[in-house]
């Protein structure tokens, strides 16, 4: 099925835009195109008030400090009032924003603090005025820092060394002597400390509190947020309306960049309320036919597979409906008649897992190779083939399964019984294609302009069972006879009468006449094209037990004990190697050929829907 999107209109200076693109690129669902609309004065100013104050709702709505350590000063400090004064001023947003990126600053500055505090900590506290009277009286102290298991003891034997800090691991120590006296320490000096470890401390708790105060400022803001959210709301309703008005206008020197984007509607929640946490200025819609949004598939494990078929086609328009469900049954169905061999629905299994081994960059297509794999050796078993060789001849073959593979080795009314089933399934094929398009169509144009199709769908459709009906003598001819005129008058009034009300009625009429011809000559070679089929999975076969008879020549010429199996395993191989590879492209191709021509043709499938592409980090990586 067609996920159903939602459609988002961004707003924003063009200075902005890398930015917003990289935190789009981080969230990974939005689906973006872009284009760029004169503005005037008027429009970037609104602009710019509404960004505000969308920015002050995502930094107030972050303004949570129950789980801070300083949560009781934080509370504290939003009842100063200071803070009160300061945060009733005339305008909040403002004053939250200024605040926000004052707690920015404030936070690097803690971090500095902090990291120049601990590098302070092992000199201690020391008095900077006594260090400037010893360089006053011509003495000079260096500073050292050695690991523990390097510092000699004798040093301060020879040296007037003072030991400062001794953690274990590492061992500060300062030495003193005249400026002009001879000095040879073994060691080279640290650079030295600028303040005492006690200022640095002093300046980390100031600007603790100046963090504790900002804190404070921006909870007592957060009384304010429905009067920010009602000026928002009012500034873009203003501006999504004036925009609307100046769009025909010409460009000026600013511009705005507007961006439109879809995603998944099942992500509304999340995305809204990560744009909301980045600030982001955006509207919401849902996404109409209109809009033309990209198209994103929803399928279960096993359609999901068959989704790579249906975009080599073309993704269904938005109205449309995704027809992989029902095309992935009838595809399988197509591939493993077309190979038609047990044994190469096993080698196509094993390559699937070599596949999800062995080719990371083809690792996706491996369930479908797979199940293409179990498909063939299903359907192999019922055309009696294993690697060209007869299943109901093998004497290891259980009875009930040769009861199983013998009528289908038949014929039905002097034609083969598997020619017959290949233009059964055709017919099917086509039945279900047109219910499709009666249906999709309906649902998409209305039933009033709709008429004619159903009128063919009804009696072809129809026809088709009732034929059925009458083949395996389930109804009497007689009521056979009526149900089929009932049918042909009411198809008869779709297809000539109503085809398309309100049109003359001799136009009808002869477009009718029209229709009949396309649909007598097209029905009739749709369902003919189905006899590939069974000449694929046919031609296969006799290849394969060709290679089987050569082998079996060879090895019957050869004497020479175990080089005559040799022999047989080489053309084997080779044999059958080539065969799958050849039966593999046509049980490919062919099928692929009945979906996009004879299916989709009689469902009505346009697939004229854009992938969906969304812009992430990870596709941006590659």
């Amino acid at each position: 099925m067609v996920t159903e999107m939602t459609k988002y209109s961004f707003i924003l200076p063009g200075e902005e835009t890398e930015g917003f693109l990289r935190k789009l690129q981080e969230l990974g669902v939005m689906d973006i195109t872009r284009s760029a609309k004169p503005v005037d004065e008027t429009s970037s100013t609104m602009l710019e008030n509404a960004s505000a104050e969308k920015k002050a709702l995502a930094v107030l709505d972050k303004a949570d400090w129950s789980e801070d350590p300083d949560a009781e000063e934080i509370t504290a400090a939003a009842s100063t009032e200071d803070v009160i004064a300061e945060a009733n001023g005339a305008d909040p947003a403002e004053c939250a924003i200024k605040a926000s990126e004052r707690l920015t600053e404030l936070a690097e500055a803690l971090s500095v603090s902090k990291k120049k505090a601990a590098k302070l900590y092992p000199w201690g506290e020391f008095d900077r005025k006594a260090i400037e009277g010893l360089k006053n009286i011509g003495l000079k102290i260096r500073y050292y820092s050695v690991p523990k298991k390097s510092f000699d003891e004798s040093w301060a034997e020879r040296f007037p060394l003072q030991v400062v800090t001794d953690d274990g691991k590492t061992v500060w120590f300062v030495t003193v002597c005249g400026k002009d006296e001879e000095y040879d320490f073994p060691l080279a000096e640290c650079t030295a400390p600028d303040e005492s470890f006690i200022d640095a401390e002093k300046e980390k708790e100031r600007i603790l509190k100046k963090i504790i105060r900002t804190k404070g400022l921006l909870l007592k803001l957060t009384e304010r947020r429905p009067e920010i959210r009602e000026k928002y709301d009012r500034q873009l309703t203003e501006l999504d309306l004036y925009l609307a008005e100046v769009s025909g206008e010409s460009a000026v020197e600013n511009r705005i960049v507007v961006f439109e984007g879809f995603a998944p509607a099942e992500n509304d929640a999340e995305l809204r309320r990560r744009l909301d946490e980045e600030g982001v200025f955006f509207l919401t819609d849902r996404a109409s036919v209109e809009d033309n949004p990209p198209i994103k598939l929803k399928n279960n494990r096993f359609s999901r597979m068959f989704e790579v078929l249906t975009g080599m086609y073309g993704m269904p328009a938005y109205d449309e409906f995704d027809l992989t469900p029902v095309l992935g049954p009838f595809f399988l169905l197509f591939f493993a008649l077309c190979l038609g061999d047990a044994g190469y629905g096993l080698v196509l299994v094993l390559l699937s897992f070599i596949i999800k081994k062995k080719m990371p960059g083809m690792a996706k297509l491996s369930p479908l190779v797979m199940t293409l794999g179990i498909g063939t050796f299903f359907i192999g078993i019922l055309m009696n083939t294993f690697f060209g060789f007869s299943l109901v001849e093998q004497s290891f073959i259980p009875e009930w399964l040769k009861k199983c593979i013998r009528p289908l080795q038949g014929e039905v009314e002097g034609f083969p019984a598997t020619m017959v089933l290949a233009i059964c399934i055709g017919i099917l094929n086509i039945c279900v294609a047109m219910v499709i398009k009666a249906v999709c169509y309906t649902h998409r144009f209305g039933l009033k302009d709709n008429l004619g199709t159903w009128g063919w769908t009804l009696f072809v459709v129809g026809g088709v069972i009732l034929g059925g009906t009458a083949l395996f003598g389930l109804l009497q001819s007689e009521v056979i006879k009526w149900i089929f005129i009932v049918l042909a008058v009411i198809s008869g009034l779709g297809i000539y009468i109503f085809n398309k009300p309100g049109r003359n009625p001799f136009v009808n009429i002869g477009a009718g006449l029209w229709d009949t011809y396309n649909m007598a000559t097209g029905l009739l070679s749709d369902t003919l094209s189905f006899i590939r089929l069974y000449a694929l999975g046919l031609a296969g076969g006799m290849l394969g037990s060709t290679f089987n008879t050569l082998g079996g020549m060879l090895m019957e010429s050869c004497h020479v004990p175990g080089l005559n199996w040799l022999l047989f395993a080489v053309i084997f191989v080779i044999g059958h190697a080539l065969n799958i590879a050849l039966s593999c492209l046509g049980a490919f191709v062919h099928p692929l050929r009945l979906t996009f021509v004879e299916f989709f043709k009689n469902s009505g499938y346009e697939g004229s829907g854009k992938p969906y592409n969304p812009l992430s980090v990870k596709k941006d990586e590659a």
